[in-house]
């Protein structure tokens, strides 16, 4: 980016006169001073910890100006480039809405229970091909991701790939109206955070407020094969396509064949044509189908859609497969988790070839709400020994799970950690596990399974 803070004033509405700064030039913006480079504006957050106090070492790591909380004025420096708002939250959002609607790239959002952060990365990927794109970095898909994310754009973007996740109502109709899509998606309605919405019909419900602020000749794009999306994509006035693994949706899937490391597939759209992604599961291919959705509506050549889709480079630890220098394979899926995605991944992980064991390494499932107990309890029916000889479970609520598996497995192949010991699950798996081996590893992000994996790695 490269505007002057006069229209950084401008946007944000600025309380104080900045015309002695009016043409300091602006490059970059940040909120955490240390990721800052020569030339960004710094924009202090107040959260855990109050940004205002990290100024200095902002302007030591090269920050050129600063938005400042007007209830922080009698501290705002005085021999400093500073723009006064009321919220600097507020004020970083409303510099991101202006420059979105200076730079006008087509824009597409996606949200989803799973696989949004995938379905970013194929979208990326494919329109990537013929326009200059941007996406969302990792998972910077909230109120302070999806702004910092737009504010990364170069003026050449044609293209921006947001991502969107939410834990409440709301959070996705501002998200919406902020970015106002030309084409939003839907991945899948499953059980994350039930423990604030109770119910998979109001989750539904807080996904849909994704095409609040919807282009009118935009394009709305989503799975057919679930009802609840079926119902309230009724509502919707815009262009509406559905994907899906069943013949009914405008495009789906046939002829899958997963091995371990990727699957092929052949759509409806373009039955000449063998689609491969770098990764395994019918769930990816379903991804893969709202990927192709948005690149037929971006016009992409069919010949460019199979090479990015063949060729993507997809976020980290979302069924990714490492080897570790004892030759022992290891599926790592360790972002999020909730009853749908580990029996899904699981699934594809008894699948997987191997001359060795395999093992799953699986942590608490959070924000499940009243019925989390019992929602770990049905992973039961996805394990068998015969199929998946070591079980370790971690967390409190992977008791209830130990309970109904102490009939199916031998109690040397089932080991549970209820108070997270990982030095203790690490000592245990490395004894347990040897060469041509597979391990896969899937929990929520706040069981922190991503250290179990570095571990291993080493």
């Amino acid at each position: 980016m490269k505007i002057k803070l006069a229209e950084v004033a401008t946007a944000v509405n600025a309380l104080n006169d900045i015309n002695e700064y009016a043409n300091v030039e602006i490059t970059s913006v940040a909120f955490d001073s240390r990721d800052l480079k020569p030339g960004a504006l710094f924009i202090p957050l107040v959260a855990d910890n109050d940004g205002h106090e990290f100024l200095a070492n902002a302007r030591t790591n090269g920050a050129v100006a600063t938005l400042w909380a007007h209830d922080h004025a009698d501290s705002a420096p005085v021999d400093f480039p500073t723009v006064l708002v009321e919220d600097t939250l507020v004020g970083l959002q409303e510099l991101a809405r202006d420059y979105l609607a200076k730079m006008s790239p087509k824009v597409v959002a996606i949200t989803g229970s799973n696989g949004k952060t995938t379905t970013k990365d194929l979208i990326a990927a494919i329109g990537s091909t013929q326009y200059n794109t941007i996406k969302t970095p990792e998972n910077f898909n909230n109120e302070i991701g999806v702004p910092i994310t737009i504010l990364r754009m170069e003026k050449s973007t044609e293209l921006l790939v947001v991502e969107m996740g939410m834990d409440r109502f709301g959070q996705l109709e501002f998200l919406s109206d902020l970015v106002k899509p030309d084409m939003a998606v839907i991945t899948m309605i499953g059980e994350a955070h039930i423990e604030f919405f109770k119910t998979r019909d109001h989750i539904a419900d807080a996904k849909m407020e994704i095409v609040s602020g919807l282009q009118e000749a935009g394009l709305f794009v989503y799975n057919g094969d679930e009802p609840l999306l079926q119902e309230r994509a009724l509502k919707v006035q815009q262009a509406k396509e559905t994907f899906g693994l069943t013949a009914d949706n405008d495009i789906y899937a046939t002829e899958i064949e997963t091995g371990d490391y990727a699957t092929s597939f052949v759509t409806n759209k373009w039955p000449d044509l063998t689609f491969t992604i770098p990764v395994v599961g019918e769930y990816n291919v379903a991804n893969a189908l709202a990927a192709l959705a948005i690149g037929s509506q971006l016009k992409i050549s069919p010949e460019n859609l199979q090479v990015a889709l063949r060729n993507v480079v997809l976020t980290a630890n979302r069924t990714q497969w490492l080897k570790n220098h004892d030759d022992v394979r290891i599926l790592s899926d360790v972002y999020n988790s909730n009853p749908t995605a580990v029996k899904e991944v699981v699934k594809v992980f008894k699948d997987t070839t191997t001359t060795g064991k395999r093992a799953v390494v699986l942590g608490d499932m959070l924000e499940l709400g009243e019925d989390s107990r019992a929602l770990h309890a049905s992973l039961a029916d996805s394990l068998n020994p015969t199929e998946i000889q070591e079980v370790f479970l971690m967390g409190p609520d992977m008791g209830a799970l130990v309970d109904v598996l102490v009939d199916k497995y031998p109690k040397d192949q089932l080991h549970y950690y209820p108070e997270l010991d990982k030095i203790q699950l690490i000592a245990d798996l490395k004894a347990t596990l040897a060469s041509d081996d597979v391990v896969l590893l899937k929990g929520s992000h706040g069981i922190h399974l991503e250290q179990v994996l570095s571990a291993l790695m080493q």
